[in-house]
């Protein structure tokens, strides 16, 4: 790896050189200008949401992204300008005309193209502002080009502005009619959040009733038991003679209205997730519509096909599910509570991911999460893994670099006890709770509910290995994390000094002590298998495929493990089924993950297709869990396992600069996927012996395939399209 990347600088000093004696010839057009420009992560600062609704950037000094076009093979920026300009002389709900300038960067010798810091006087609040990109570019083939000067992309700033903050978009509003079917059902082919905007026409003043629900039972929307959270709503409408519009909103749920649950915002209303409506009463339905709200999200940013089409549907309902879920501005657990969790966080961050190049929302929650902490241990740990994702994803240290303190508490180092391991049953003081923003204790959870199935019977005790395990990898971050920010501004590591220096050197010798300790105190090497506890014999699922995802194993000790965890199947909850499609992955048991993934028993996705659900479900059957949500992001798994693990696309270097593709897809005849990132659009497709790629303009790519003596083999390419044979020369 290092000698690759000497390369890849060697040759771009070489560039430099060589671009500052040539003759840049200059492109335009779609082919040839910069594209997506984002400030602050958010690419459509520019969209009124209606009314006056813009998302705003509250960051007095923001960052710039954009798209590098592939002007030939091998392109790579070697140089950016960007012009930053004041705009002036329109309304509130306009964007000013008249241009002064505010920031001219000059040209900047460098590649970075994702989190470009912006350099100029302090933005300020309630204004308008435009800026611009041009880059110069050399492809592979040794032509060098200058880019025309982008499209002027607007956004609006604050009304208060600070040094750092994440914006985020206003909701986008959807209206669907739907069309009467067999019963006077009005089916919207699909569940969201909304509410109904009906045209009727009545002979005389009366009175109907509304009732909208998620799923029908004998041909009638279901009126469901009271224990299930499956929604069924009757309102009752006063309606005028001849024909009028009334918009119906649902009944208000004291359960998901509460002070913990997150509020919709005052335009969106009391809204509910339904796909069914009818209408009973003596009045003409001349007009069901919909309306809907959810985040901003472009849900053609991402494809996947296969040859098994049970995979294709299991895709496309969790691809589905991130546009409802994020009804709120955030990821939240479902209809029921509507409150943030962790761990289901962790699972829909990855899941946009998968489908879409906007990221605003994930870090939205991260921070929602990091003032308002749930009760798991293992949850408060996945906060920091969650923080690392974003910086991998988007490039940007900012979001780091601001919740430092916070991230480093969510370590729980506080509850390290004198074996190196954590423990939740003694040391939870004020002072502790304080720091990571609780008033009351955690517990360990390992998954829910405790029934001795989802949990595959793990046995509690004052040393949980799923616990340490995620503790271990927690300081792995951390480590990174302070490192990272350390060598900010550092010419080299070397020269690394003050706070995250001694921070980055405590979390590695930490985290080698817990990786220690973690296998003296739960690795049985009789067995090869990790236990539950100290002294404790069982081996669950979890503590195993936890072991596996947080690398605590060497590598000779994997196919064991992975043998048992796979010999396990799903007892583990649908969200829990995440970390053990990850650790099979991570494995290079990519076969026996597609098994699972597409497995048609109770307990697998499919069976939430059977039941008729259009968004993923909570638990894997309502026999699992009678007060369950039909609308439950966490049960999303597959919509991140088949991008990163069954095509194995994932950054190895932060904002993309550098991808690994190591596809595991089992016995799949072919299998396809685009997968936008933060630099552009990955497109990869498996078919037969053939591995086809295409890698976005200045990014490069590892490609890893097996090879003839059964291990693998990386072959390093840049951007433009790319042919290889699945088994590889060695």
């Amino acid at each position: 790896m290092k000698k690759i990347f000497l390369c890849f600088a060697v040759s771009a000093a070489m560039i430099f050189a060589f671009a500052s004696c040539g003759r840049w010839q200059t492109v335009g057009g779609a082919t040839g200008t910069p594209s997506n420009l984002r400030t602050d992560l958010i690419e459509n600062t520019d969209v009124n949401y209606g009314k006056g609704r813009y998302a705003t950037i509250a960051s007095s000094h923001p960052s710039f992204s954009w798209v590098v076009p592939p002007v030939g093979s091998g392109t790579v920026q070697v140089a950016y300008r960007i012009v930053l300009d004041k705009l002036t002389g329109a309304g509130p709900e306009a964007f000013g005309t008249v241009n002064s300038q505010v920031w001219d960067s000059g040209w900047v010798e460098s590649s970075q193209s994702v989190a470009v810091p912006y350099g100029g006087p302090a933005l300020e609040p309630g204004s308008d502002y435009g800026w611009t990109v041009e880059h110069r570019l050399i492809a592979s083939s040794g032509r060098h080009f200058q880019t025309s000067k982008s499209v002027l992309k607007r956004f609006k700033t604050a009304g208060e502005m600070v040094e750092y903050a994440t914006p985020g978009y206003p909701l986008e509003r959807k209206i669907e009619t739907a069309p009467e079917g067999k019963g006077g059902i009005f089916d919207f082919g699909k569940v969201a959040f909304g509410k109904l905007r009906l045209t009727l026409t009545a002979a005389a003043d009366d009175s109907v009733t509304i009732i909208i629900g998620e799923r029908l039972k004998d041909g009638k929307i279901e009126h469901t038991p009271r224990v299930s959270s499956v929604v069924y709503d009757e309102i009752g409408l006063r309606v005028k003679a001849g024909t009028n519009t009334y918009v119906v909103e649902p009944s208000r749920d004291v359960r998901n209205t509460g002070p913990m649950a997150v509020p919709t915002q005052d335009y969106v209303g009391v809204v509910a997730p339904f796909r069914f409506c009818s209408i009973d009463g003596n009045v003409k339905a001349d007009k069901v519509e919909r309306i809907s709200y959810h985040y901003p999200f472009n849900m053609d940013a991402a494809s996947f096909r296969c040859s098994n089409d049970t995979l294709n549907a299991i895709w496309d309902l969790c691809h589905y599910s991130l546009e409802p879920c994020s009804f709120l501005g955030i990821w939240v657990d479902g209809n029921r509570e509507r409150i943030p969790y962790e761990y289901d966080a962790l699972i829909a961050q990855l899941c946009h991911y998968g489908s879409d190049a906007e990221y605003s929302i994930d870090r939205r929650t991260i921070e929602w999460l990091l003032a308002k902490p749930t009760w798991p241990t293992e949850w408060i740990l996945y906060t920091v893994e969650m923080a690392w994702n974003d910086y991998m994803w988007t490039g940007d240290t900012r979001a780091l670099k601001a919740n430092y303190n916070i991230l480093k508490a969510h370590s729980l180092d506080a509850l390290r006890k004198g074996n190196g391991l954590i423990s939740t049953k003694e040391g939870q003081t004020p002072e502790f709770l304080a720091s990571i923003n609780r008033t009351s204790a955690i517990s360990d959870i390992v998954d829910w509910p405790h029934n001795g199935f989802e949990d595959d019977g793990f046995v509690y005790s004052d040393f949980n290995a799923v616990v340490n395990a995620l503790y271990y990898r927690t300081l792995v971050r951390l480590g990174r994390i302070a490192e990272v920010l350390a060598k900010e501004g550092a010419e080299n590591y070397a020269a690394l000094t003050g706070r995250y220096a001694a921070d980055a050197a405590f979390f590695k010798t930490e985290a080698a002590e817990t990786r220690m300790a973690f296998r003296n105190a739960f690795f049985d090497t009789s067995r090869g298998l990790v236990c539950d506890g100290i002294g404790i014999e069982h081996a669950s699922l979890h503590s195993n495929m936890t072991a596996i995802l947080c690398g605590l194993l060497n590598d000779d000790e994997v196919p064991a493990v992975a043998d048992f965890v796979q010999s396990r199947g799903l007892r583990c909850s649908i969200f829990g089924a995440h970390n053990m499609l990850e650790a099979l992955y991570a494995a290079g048991r990519g076969d026996a993950a597609l098994k699972l993934m597409t497995n048609p028993d109770l307990r697998g996705w499919y069976n939430g297709l059977r039941l008729g659900t259009t968004i993923t479900l909570e638990a894997w059957d309502d026999s699992f869990k009678p007060n369950q949500d039909w609308n439950h992001i966490a049960g999303a798994a597959p919509g991140n396992a088949i991008p990163f693990g069954l095509m194995g696309i994932r950054p190895v270097e932060p904002g993309f600069s550098l991808v690994e593709i190591r596809p595991q897809i089992g016995d799949l005849e072919w299998a396809e996927m685009t997968l936008p990132t933060i630099r552009g659009s990955i497109h990869m497709r498996v078919d037969g012996n053939t591995l086809s790629v295409t890698i976005p303009a200045n990014m490069q790519a590892d490609i890893w395939l097996p090879n003839a003596r059964g291990t693998m083999t990386r072959t390093t390419v840049g951007s433009g399209s790319h042919s290889f044979d699945r088994v590889s020369r060695y």
